[in-house]
């Protein structure tokens, strides 16, 4: 490495500081003496918060802004949940590495209630994902979803109000954010699926950009690179959309075949599909489960949400 600081461009967001803080410090201590700096940056998707996500453009819009940055070299990485990457990344752009995947649960938080199913007809229930709100559905029909945005702590203070008798949110940003006593129970897979990429923390640089690629190799996952690509290819196949109320989660099984479980739902009415399938390369393992989705009918239900 040279003596030239290394600039994070980052979201504002208190989880994606904590991520980008601990990405530099996990570089710092590689690299003793290498100078790491933080580049926060306000992106469309935090500042509309008064429509869902999939109403202005989907989960991409978080990455917009910190990908100019890194066009424009005024960032070097940037640091960002992988579940918000899309699955077709400019190529101008690599992930040059993905850390160590914590808790891919979802959490399911309430003052009042242990878990989703002693939640009474009609309850109100937050979340912004179609993902989440298609498992809800399916589980408890008589729900009342709603959508819910902002950060952890504007999403826990809302409950906390009253507006919600529970919201879902991720394991790994409660737990990283210091509020695990919050978490009244996990919704855990195989049997409820997380986003594609869920609890990875990914490092998104310039494609070839040597001297960055190198610096932040060493923080590269091997075997959550090879889950996660397997999702990531599920999402791919089935269009890349990150308003697809899609769950993914991957598995390696004790002799290293990997086992990808794939669901894809509607947030209206609750119905799911769902597929898995064992292999051991990422890509073919994510197209076989498109495939199987496909014979179950999720062209039509993906033409009924377009």
């Amino acid at each position: 490495m040279t003596d030239s600081p290394l600039r994070i461009a980052t979201r504002q967001s208190p989880l994606a500081l904590w991520q980008a803080e601990h990405v530099a410090g996990r570089l710092r201590a590689a690299h003793p003496g290498l100078v790491v700096e933080l580049l926060p940056l306000s992106t469309r998707g935090d500042e509309v918060l008064d429509r869902s996500l999939a109403a202005i453009g989907g989960k991409g819009l978080f990455l917009k802004e910190l990908e100019v940055a890194l066009a424009e070299r005024r960032a070097d990485l940037a640091v960002h949940s992988l579940k918000d990457v899309p699955a077709h990344l400019d190529p101008q752009f690599e992930l040059a590495a993905i850390l160590a995947r914590a808790d891919c649960a979802d959490a399911f938080v309430s003052n009042d209630f242990a878990g989703l199913d002693d939640l009474p007809h009609g309850a109100r229930v937050g979340t912004s994902s179609l993902r989440r709100a298609a498992q809800l559905r399916a589980r408890q029909p008589g729900l009342d979803i709603a959508d819910l945005r902002g950060n952890v702590g504007t999403r826990l203070a809302k409950l906390d109000r009253g507006d919600y008798a529970a919201i879902i949110l991720a394991v790994a940003g409660l737990q990283r954010m210091g509020f695990d006593a919050r978490i009244r129970s996990r919704l855990a897979p195989p049997d409820w699926l997380p986003a594609p990429g869920q609890a990875a923390i990914a490092v998104e640089t310039r494609a070839g950009d040597a001297r960055v690629i190198e610096c932040v190799s060493v923080l590269d996952d091997a075997e959550t690179r090879r889950s996660v690509a397997a999702e990531r290819a599920l999402n791919a196949e089935l269009g890349g959309d990150c308003t697809m109320p899609l769950g993914a989660w991957c598995e390696t099984l004790p002799d290293g075949t990997l086992h990808l479980h794939g669901l894809l739902g509607d947030a209206r009415d609750g119905r799911v599909l769902r597929a898995d399938a064992r292999g051991g390369d990422s890509a073919v393992l994510g197209r076989e489960v498109a495939r199987l989705l496909r014979e179950r009918g999720a062209e039509a239900l993906l033409r009924e949400r377009g």
